[in-house]
Order: C-alpha cells, then sequence, then structure tokens
C-alpha cells in the first residue's frame, strides 16, 4: 500500500498509476483535514463491487460458504461437460 500525499501523486501521476495498476496496490492519498482518498486499479475496484454484490444476499453468501466447505472436505463430484 502506498501512502503519499497530493502533492508527491500530482507531480509524479503516472507512477502512481502505474504502480497502483501493475503492483495491484492502492494508494492512500493524504489531503490536509484528514480528506484522504484512495486510488486504485478498475480491476481491484471491480473485484471489490462483485465481492459487495454477493455479500449483499445473506442466502447467496451461506450458499458459498456452504460450498466452500463441502469442497474442503472432499464432498466434490467430477462430471464430463459436453460441447
Amino acid at each position: 500500500m502506498i501512502a503519499t500525499n497530493f502533492s508527491n501523486v500530482r507531480n509524479n501521476f503516472k507512477e502512481v498509476c502505474d504502480r497502483v495498476v501493475h503492483d495491484s496496490d492502492i494508494a492512500i492519498i493524504t489531503r490536509k483535514n484528514d480528506e484522504n482518498v484512495v486510488l486504485m486499479s478498475q480491476a481491484q475496484y471491480d473485484n471489490l463491487m462483485e465481492n459487495l454484490h454477493i455479500r449483499e444476499s445473506k442466502a447467496n453468501y451461506e450458499w458459498i460458504k456452504e460450498s466452500i466447505k463441502q469442497a474442503e472436505d472432499g464432498k466434490l463430484v467430477n462430471f464430463d461437460v459436453e460441447d
């Protein structure tokens, strides 16, 4: 995680953006009065939004947790997918 001030980001915007995108990093941009902002790649943002959407529905979240438990317990079913 990068923590840097607004002036540094302004002077090195491309480099900060490249690091955020290519290293899957997040930048916290500090500003006066603790009005900080967070810079992340669109891929990270999309993933975050997808996870929030999944967790919005308690039923979906419980289904996923149960599926993970079944996989960890070896309760998997293999099958062939036909074209």
